[in-house]
């Protein structure tokens, strides 16, 4: 696929960048190598191959989810204003 200097133009106002006809230029051979490089990308045999969601082989080392640090709310609730039911009451601020 090729993009002309009207596809590049088309993208750029939908993008909304504004471009110089220097950069229209430079812009064209570079979605064009990308395209080239996709088409290069389509055309190699996948067939058999299972999908991987890395591209290392890469193993997460997973621990306890438990709580470590000691349980404070009782002090950062004591100098709050208003609290209710382990809750901090603030006042309405939609009228």
């Amino acid at each position: 696929m090729s993009l002309s200097h009207d596809d590049v133009k088309r993208i750029a106002k939908l993008s909304r960048i504004a471009v110089t006809d220097d950069e229209l230029t430079a812009a064209q051979t570079q979605l064009n190598r990308i395209f080239g490089l996709i088409e290069e990308m389509r055309a190699v045999d996948t067939t058999g191959i299972e999908p991987m969601s890395h591209a290392q082989d890469v193993i997460l080392r997973l621990r306890d989810d438990e709580a470590t640090a000691p349980n404070r709310r009782e002090a950062f609730q004591s100098v709050a204003p208003a609290v209710e039911d382990g809750l901090y009451l603030v006042p309405k601020v939609i009228e």
